[in-house]
């Protein structure tokens, strides 16, 4: 199987360690030498000029929806010229009262090329397809809702 890792640095740089006010600055060592500055989400005293949690929890779905369906595009031969997405996360509760991201909803757009132009019920079979196969979303608890956009 394969195996994936990354790094997460914080380190305090205000006196305080106050719970209100602490700096939730910190960076994300990803593969290949990207590194990402992340914080919390604003609401949750964060600052909004860097990545949050949240934030990468939905652009990984998306990414992995969007990889599962052009792999089984290109698998029907069906060619695709551009694939966009506008995704979203809702914050709730889970059955024990916990917050959780509850809520993701994918709104991918494709565009094929002119030779090999899909009718809207096999669009939505392969985003059905890519959402059963896609090892992120298997991995979720979350409800995902899958709305394309023609």
């Amino acid at each position: 199987m394969s195996h994936f890792s990354i790094r997460v640095d914080w380190q305090r740089t205000t006196p305080d360690f106050d719970p209100k006010t602490f700096d939730r600055s910190h960076l994300w060592y990803l593969a290949g030498g990207q590194t990402v500055q992340g914080s919390a989400a604003p609401d949750y005293s964060g600052n909004p000029e860097m990545s949050n949690p949240e934030e990468a929890l939905l652009a990984s779905l998306s990414s992995c929806h969007m990889l599962t369906f052009l792999t089984i595009a290109a698998l029907r031969k069906l060619v695709v010229d551009h694939y966009e997405d506008e995704p979203t996360a809702e914050l709730g509760k889970n059955a024990k009262g916990k917050m959780m991201v509850a809520r993701l909803t994918l709104r991918p757009r494709v565009v094929f090329s002119n030779d090999t132009l899909p009718d809207a019920d096999t669009v939505q079979e392969l985003h059905r397809k890519a959402k059963e196969n896609c090892f992120v979303g298997n991995s979720l608890l979350s409800e995902m809702v899958l709305e394309p956009r023609f």
